[in-house]
């Protein structure tokens, strides 16, 4: 899983390797999360890459050093953060594996990145966005039935790209998702999403006749007779807002973010919408649905027994 050509020796490339082993075998990470690490590892090696330096004699003042010299280059918050949470993560793995005896990693500061509000449709835009009609386009009826199983569960683009017919209880009107370190989780569809997959369904075979095996119960299969990947659905989902005349560029998460704004707003429950988004943390959820203080004391006020005025 390493790039040719790295001037690193084994001492830095073995436990490296065994990390991103640990967690693409063990923990289940995505192809996507791996390299994220392996790229913030490398780069932290190559540039703590001196003398007879490697990861077993690194110490918290060479590490903090580094960190502040990624600040005065210039480096965005979220990018060191990327840069800490690999390097803390790592050496957690070596206390593990009794490779090191504690992690210098540990009390690396991060500096705090303003987080930018996700954007989201309104009820109105969905609506128009989803009103084409798919009845004599099997690409269209495709991807109406993907557009509303995002809007309809929540998805991640990865969750709707890797779904199979086999997910779906009907008569339950359930969906098993498979998220982030290969967690499952149970998502409702409503009836709306249920017959646009009915309707795909039924244009299905016409391009899964040469399906390879492995993709053979995919959900979502292009003309070229394969799963679907997740750059043709970021095309297609961009191709729809154009042919619909939203005036903004729409990608996958959007749908995703405005089913949990929508949601939280008619039941201004946050638990409820943490379970159905699979967020393992509920401070994640409370962030992307950019629910507010007002909000939250309003609930409170409705709801805590001691909190009603006099």
């Amino acid at each position: 899983m390493t790039p040719p050509d790295i001037p690193l020796s084994a001492q830095w490339l073995k436990p490296l390797q065994q990390f991103l082993a640990y967690l693409q075998f063990e923990r289940g990470y995505s192809s996507k999360t791996l390299d994220s690490y392996q790229r913030q590892l490398i780069q932290a090696a190559q540039a703590l890459n001196q003398g007879n330096r490697h990861w077993l004699t690194l110490t918290e003042a060479e590490l903090k050093q580094h960190i502040i010299s990624l600040r005065r280059s210039g480096a965005k918050p979220r990018s060191i953060a990327l840069k800490v949470a690999a390097l803390r993560s790592f050496y957690r793995y070596l206390l593990t594996q009794g490779l090191c005896s504690d992690n210098p990693a540990l009390y690396l500061s991060v500096p705090k990145a303003a987080r930018s509000l996700p954007k989201n449709l309104n009820v109105d835009q969905l609506n128009h966005l989803l009103s084409f009609d798919s009845q004599d386009d099997i690409l269209a009826c495709r991807d109406k039935a993907m557009l509303e199983l995002f809007y309809s569960s929540g998805l991640r683009l990865e969750e709707l790209v890797n779904a199979n017919i086999s997910d779906i209880d009907w008569s339950q009107q359930l969906l098993r998702v498979t998220g982030k370190g290969s967690k499952q989780r149970i998502v409702p569809v409503g009836s709306v999403a249920l017959n646009a997959l009915r309707d795909w369904l039924a244009q299905r075979p016409a391009f899964s006749t040469k399906l390879p095996e492995d993709d053979a119960d995919a959900l979502f299969v292009s003309k070229q007779h394969k799963r679907i990947s997740s750059r043709h659905v970021r095309e297609r989902v961009q191709l729809w807002a154009r042919q619909q005349g939203l005036n903004q560029k729409l990608h996958p998460h959007m749908l995703r973010h405005s089913f949990a704004s929508h949601m939280l707003e008619s039941s201004q429950d946050l638990r409820a919408v943490q379970e159905l988004l699979g967020h393992a943390n509920l401070s994640t959820t409370q962030v992307y649905t950019h629910l507010d203080f007002a909000h939250l004391a309003k609930v409170y006020d409705s709801a805590h027994p001691r909190a009603k005025k006099r």
